[in-house]
C-alpha cells in the first residue's frame, strides 16, 4: 500500500470517526439538556406543591397555636424518604414545630420570602400560610436535590453508547477504505511509474464509473498530451539551440553598441556641464555688474528729491518716485538671481544639524524685521537632518518668508514648521493658513520669475522658489506642495542623506 494511499485512508477514517463523535455529542448533549430541564422544573413543582399542602393542613394548628396538630402533619413526611427537614414558622417568624428525618437538623432562624433554590445537593423551599389574606406563618422544606447524581448516571450512559458507536464508525470507515481506496491506488501507482520512467505511454485502469473513474480518465487524457507536448518540446529544444548561437552573437553586437553609446555620453555629459558651468559665470557675471548702475539711477533719482525739492514739479516727484521703486525691485531681483546662482556654485558640506533650531532663527528675524505684525510660528522640535546649514538656512527664509508674507491678508496669521518620519525618512514641511493657489498652477512654482499672484497684491520677485528647489535638489531630495485658494498652503521638502549633487536638474518639479 503506497504513502498515498495511507494518507487519504487514514484522512477518510477520521472524517468519519469525528462526523459521528460530532453528532454524538450533540444528540446526546440535547437529550441530557432536555431531561434534566424537565427533571429540575418537575422536582421544583413537586416539592413546592407539598408545602402547599403542608401550609393549607398547618393552617388551623397555627390559627389556634396548637403545635402539637403541626407537629403530626410533618410527621407525615416520613412517607416521603426524600425529604430530609422542614418546619413550620409562625407570623413572628419563630419555629413553631419541626421535623428532621436523620433526627436532628438544622433550621434557619428567620423564615424567607416564598420560592425555591438549590443549596448544595439540596433543595429548599419557603412557602407562606396564608388565610383569608393574612399571614400566619410559613413553611420551610428541605430535600435532597438529585439532578447531580441524575446527570453522572446520563454521562455514564452516554459514554458507553458513544464507545459502541465509535466502534460501528470505525468498522464501517474500514469498509468504506476498501471500496473508495482501491481505484485511486491504482492512479497513484501508475502516476509513479510515469515520474520514474518517464514512460507517458502508460495507462490507469478504471475500476468505477463514479468520480474516482473520471479521474481516472482524466489522468489518461494529461498523459496523452503530456506526451504530444514533450515531443513537440524536444523539437523546439533543437530549434532554440539553433537560435542560442544567433542571439549570442546579437549579444555581443548589441554590447559593442552600447560601449560606444557610453562613451560618446560621456563626452555629451562633459559638454553640457562646460556648457551650464560657463551660463552660470555669465549670469553671475552680468547680475553682478548690473548692480552699479541701477545704485546710480537709485541715488541720482534720490539726490533730485532732496536737493531741489521746490525745483522739480509734482508729477516729475510722482515719476522719480517710481523710477526708485523699480530700480529696488530691480536690485533686488539681481539680488536673488545672485543667490540663485550661489546656490549652484558654492560647495556643499553636509553635517548633523537642527532644522528646528534654524527654522527659529529665520522666525526671530522675521518678528525683528516686522515687529508692527503679530504672527504665531510653532516649530516642532527633534527634527534632525544632515544638510548644508547655510543652504539649508536659505531655503528656510525664502519658504517661512512667502509664508509670512501671503498670510499678510489673515486675521490671525500662523506659519507651522515640522517633520513626518516613515521610519529613518523624514519629510519637512511649512504650512500657513494664508492666501494659498489654486493646485491647476502648480506646475509654474518652482520656475524663476513664475508668480501666482499679481505684484500689486503681494511683492517679490518669483525667484525665491526656483531657489528653494535647486537647494532641495542639491541634497538630493525633491520638493513639492499642496495648496487650496484662500486655505492656505504647505510647502514639503525631503533631503536625502548622501553625496551632494553638484547642479540641480533643468525640469521643474511641482508635485501634488
Amino acid at each position: 500500500m503506497t504513502a498515498i494511499h495511507t494518507s487519504v485512508a487514514r484522512k477518510l477514517m477520521v472524517v468519519v470517526m469525528l462526523s459521528t463523535l460530532a453528532a454524538l455529542v450533540v444528540a446526546l448533549g440535547a437529550m441530557l439538556a432536555y431531561d434534566l430541564r424537565n427533571y429540575h422544573r418537575s422536582w421544583i413543582a413537586d416539592i413546592s406543591t407539598q408545602a402547599e399542602l403542608l401550609a393549607r393542613t398547618t393552617a388551623p394548628a397555627l390559627a389556634f397555636d396548637d403545635a402539637r396538630v403541626a407537629k403530626e402533619n410533618l410527621e407525615l413526611l416520613r412517607l416521603r424518604p426524600e425529604i430530609s427537614a422542614a418546619a413550620i414558622y409562625n407570623a413572628r417568624g419563630r419555629l413553631f414545630a419541626s421535623y428532621a428525618a436523620a433526627g436532628e437538623a438544622q433550621f434557619p432562624d428567620l423564615p424567607e420570602a416564598d420560592g425555591a433554590r438549590v443549596e448544595g445537593d439540596d433543595l429548599v423551599v419557603f412557602r407562606r400560610i396564608v388565610d383569608h389574606r393574612d399571614i400566619l406563618g410559613t413553611v420551610y422544606l428541605r430535600t435532597h436535590y438529585a439532578l447531580y447524581d441524575r446527570l453522572l448516571g446520563y454521562l455514564g450512559i452516554a459514554a458507553v453508547v458513544m464507545i459502541l458507536a465509535m466502534l460501528a464508525a470505525y468498522a464501517l470507515s474500514q469498509r468504506m477504505q476498501r471500496s473508495v481506496m482501491r481505484p485511486l491506488v491504482a492512479i497513484s501507482e501508475v502516476a509513479h511509474q510515469v515520474a520514474s520512467q518517464r514512460n507517458y505511454s502508460l495507462r490507469a485502469e478504471k475500476l468505477s464509473s463514479d468520480e474516482v473513474g473520471m479521474l481516472a480518465d482524466a489522468f489518461n487524457a494529461m498523459l496523452t498530451d503530456i506526451g504530444e507536448a514533450t515531443r513537440e518540446l524536444e523539437a523546439a529544444k533543437r530549434a532554440a539551440e539553433r537560435e542560442v548561437g544567433e542571439r549570442r552573437r546579437a549579444e555581443e553586437e548589441v554590447l559593442r553598441l552600447n560601449a560606444e553609446l557610453e562613451q560618446r555620453v560621456k563626452e555629451r555629459t562633459a559638454q553640457l556641464e562646460y556648457t551650464n558651468g560657463e551660463l552660470e559665470s555669465f549670469c553671475y557675471t552680468v547680475s553682478h555688474d548690473l548692480r552699479a548702475p541701477l545704485r546710480a539711477i537709485d541715488g541720482f533719482s534720490q539726490a533730485l528729491l532732496e536737493d531741489f525739492p521746490k525745483d522739480v514739479p509734482e508729477e516729475a516727484h510722482r515719476y522719480l518716485g517710481r523710477i526708485r521703486s523699480s530700480t529696488l525691485r530691480m536690485g533686488q531681483l539681481i539680488e536673488d538671481l545672485l543667490n540663485l546662482s550661489r546656490v549652484s556654485r558654492t560647495e556643499l558640506v553636509r553635517r548633523d544639524i537642527d532644522v528646528g533650531e534654524i527654522a527659529r532663527q529665520v522666525a526671530t528675524d522675521l518678528h525683528v524685521r516686522n515687529a508692527t505684525r503679530a504672527v504665531e510660528i510653532v516649530v516642532w522640535d527633534d527634527m534632525p537632518a544632515q544638510a548644508d546649514a547655510r543652504l539649508l538656512r536659505a531655503a528656510l527664509e525664502n519658504l517661512m518668508g512667502n509664508a509670512w508674507k501671503f498670510t499678510g491678508k489673515v486675521e490671525q496669521p500662523r506659519i507651522e514648521v515640522g517633520a513626518l518620519r516613515d521610519g529613518g525618512r523624514s519629510t519637512f514641511f511649512v504650512r500657513d493658513n494664508g492666501a494659498g493657489f489654486d493646485m491647476a498652477y502648480a506646475n509654474k512654482l518652482f520656475g524663476a520669475f513664475q508668480r501666482l499672484h499679481s505684484a500689486n497684491e503681494y511683492a517679490g520677485t518669483g525667484i525665491g522658489l526656483a531657489t528653494v528647489q535647486r537647494i532641495v535638489h542639491r541634497h538630493g531630495g525633491r520638493i513639492w506642495a499642496d495648496a487650496k485658494p484662500g486655505k492656505g498652503a504647505v510647502f514639503f521638502f525631503t533631503l536625502e542623506p548622501g553625496e551632494a549633487v553638484s547642479a540641480p536638474p533643468d525640469t521643474k518639479e511641482a508635485q501634488a
